[in-house]
């Protein structure tokens, strides 16, 4: 069995979006959405090359980090139309965690696509993957970033789990906790 069959993942749908699991075959595409330059003003860089993004949506494709430890889920975003505009992730630690990430090609924003997307990732953690304490770690000068989280229900944590879990200081950390059922 491969390691991808291992770690199942759906098609979620929010509204008029469809998220898909992240495959090489996506590059192409997302390496265009991802060459936006606004992405990156707080941080990272656009991929080197079609290539160089191929090849990490491969090796993505596993699905499980190189030692087993770490579940890799990763979404594409397409809107209704066919477009793909961006890609929400999370990476699932032992004992109901995970960090989460996303990004938007600019064009897209305003438009509450993020949320959306962001909402619906949320949902599948919680309920297929019993994900109970959610992270997500963002600079601070990214206020849209912040209210996107704060929206999804995510609050900052205190100055000492910062200072805990080592969080530069030009960051901020949040977390949202899932009440047991």
């Amino acid at each position: 069995m491969s390691q991808a069959s291992r770690v199942p993942m759906h098609r979620l749908m929010a509204g008029d979006l469809s998220l898909e699991p992240l495959l090489a075959s996506h590059a192409d595409a997302m390496f265009e959405v991802l060459s936006d330059p606004a992405i990156y003003e707080y941080e990272n860089e656009p991929p080197a090359s079609v290539y160089a993004l191929r090849d990490r949506y491969a090796r993505l494709e596993s699905r499980l980090s190189p030692d087993g430890e770490e579940i890799w889920l990763n979404w594409v975003v397409r809107l209704g139309t066919g477009e793909l505009i961006g890609f929400v992730q999370a990476t699932l630690r032992p004992g109901g965690q995970a960090a989460v990430a996303y990004e938007m090609n600019s064009a897209y924003w305003g438009r509450g696509l993020a949320s959306q997307a962001l909402q619906a990732m949320l949902l599948e953690l919680v309920e297929r993957y019993q994900v109970r304490d959610l992270w997500a770690v963002l600079k601070r000068a990214n206020h849209r970033s912040q209210r996107l989280l704060q929206r999804a229900g995510f609050v900052m944590t205190s100055s000492a789990e910062h200072v805990r879990r080592r969080i530069a200081a030009d960051e901020m950390l949040m977390h949202l906790a899932v009440p047991p059922e």
